[in-house]
């Protein structure tokens, strides 16, 4: 799960870590008044949706940028018009775009330097790591392969957490220093603090400035959220903007569906994240193109499967549909009679390949038969990609 910059900087406040003042607006009016309450002629203006490259992007009405510097509260509402509503086009968002319905509304400051800080799990060691570099304001992927040497490493002990040598390291490693040093090292020792709290996988500020006041405040923040942990956090779900999700993702994440679509045309439906990936290789494989990643999980009900096929269905770029069951503790008799139902109930209009293996199998295969519905079944995951292939460059 992704927030947006505004609610970054509701939870950095929370946690007193030192950000510019500011509100989100959703109106020309609400982005004045926030203007207003501000009580400065520095301020700034950001389009709030779940993509970078904002600053560089283009709306569809012409406009240019989603962030621009203003002078006066009147000068925020015209710049507020000309994006609220509208669809901005950015490198991450690909031509499609999105569409602006807030806006974050701050007080701007000069900035004399810029860093980039993060704080996210290793998966190699399982633990936190802080990473840092010099090279803030640019993605930290590009100063990984240009410049190497320009970012810092520091793991963290899950359970005795950020040592403040280590945060006054990091804030050296840098470039801080006097007091400078401290409001460093703090803001470090308070990230970690929301990083644990809050069950974060990720917690990024990119960039992390230095004023021309000799401030250090974070500009701007990314948060990924540890989703099996968002049970224990409420107020984050709460901050959850649907709108800015593909609707399918939205939809399967109702019935406790694990999907991610994709840009290809032939749909998948498989128990396990693992064999759901294997079958996508060997789609490509066979010469197709996978349209999404779907697991429906170990024990999915018919529900479950008749609510996925409705997805699956919804999307217009499908020409043909591959089911590849495992029946470990899914028995395959089971999965049959909900592909059956499902089937039935969404009058499939594309060519469906059904591939079962595991409990109960040939019961599941007999099912298959007997419901005289248009559904090919293969004896082997190989085979089922090959039909699955030919199905849909025939369709």
């Amino acid at each position: 799960m992704n927030i947006h910059e505004y609610q970054a900087k509701q939870l950095f406040e929370r946690f007193g870590i030192a950000t510019p003042k500011g509100g989100p607006a959703e109106t020309p009016e609400q982005a004045e008044a926030v203007a207003v309450s501000l009580h400065t002629s520095n301020l700034v203006i950001k389009a709030q949706i779940h993509a970078g490259g904002r600053g560089k992007g283009t709306f569809t009405n012409g406009f240019k940028g989603g962030v621009h510097l203003c002078s006066s509260p009147a000068e925020i509402r015209a710049v507020a018009e000309k994006m609220l509503g509208q669809t901005l086009v950015t490198h991450q968002t690909g031509p499609a775009g999105k569409v602006v319905r807030k806006v974050l509304v701050a007080e701007s400051v000069e900035i004399a330097r810029e860093n980039y800080l993060a704080i996210l799990m290793d998966r190699a060691t399982g633990a936190p790591v802080v990473v840092a570099s010099t090279e803030g304001g640019v993605e930290i992927e590009k100063v990984a392969e240009e410049h190497p040497e320009k970012i810092a490493r520091e793991s963290v002990h899950p359970l005795a957490g950020v040592q403040p040598y280590q945060a006054l390291k990091v804030a050296r490693e840098l470039g801080f220093e006097g007091n400078q040093l401290k409001a460093a090292a703090k803001l470090i020792n308070n990230l970690f603090k929301l990083f644990l709290s809050l069950d974060c996988s990720l917690v990024e500020i990119n960039p992390l400035v230095v004023t021309k006041k000799g401030e250090v405040l974070a500009l701007d923040a990314k948060f990924n959220f540890d989703d099996n942990a968002l049970f224990r956090h409420p107020e984050i779900v709460a901050m959850r903007d649907t709108e800015e999700e593909d609707p399918r993702e939205v939809e399967a994440s109702k019935y406790g569906l694990n999907y991610i679509g994709l840009d290809g045309n032939i749909a998948c439906l498989v128990n396990g994240a693992g064999l759901a990936m294997a079958t996508m290789d060997i789609i490509k494989y066979a010469g197709g193109e996978p349209a999404n990643f779907l697991d429906v999980g170990g024990g999915a009900s018919e529900e479950q499967v008749t609510e996925a096929f409705k997805i699956l269905v919804s999307d217009k770029n499908v020409r043909a549909i591959l089911v590849n069951i495992f029946g470990g503790i899914m028995r395959c008799d089971v999965i049959a009679q909900g592909i059956i139902n499902a089937v039935k109930a969404v009058s499939l209009p594309v060519p469906l390949v059904v591939r079962l293996e595991g409990t109960n199998v040939e019961r599941g295969k007999q099912l298959l038969a007997e419901s005289k519905l248009p559904i090919q079944t293969a004896s082997d995951l190989a085979e089922a990609a090959r039909l699955v292939v030919g199905a849909a460059k025939a369709a």
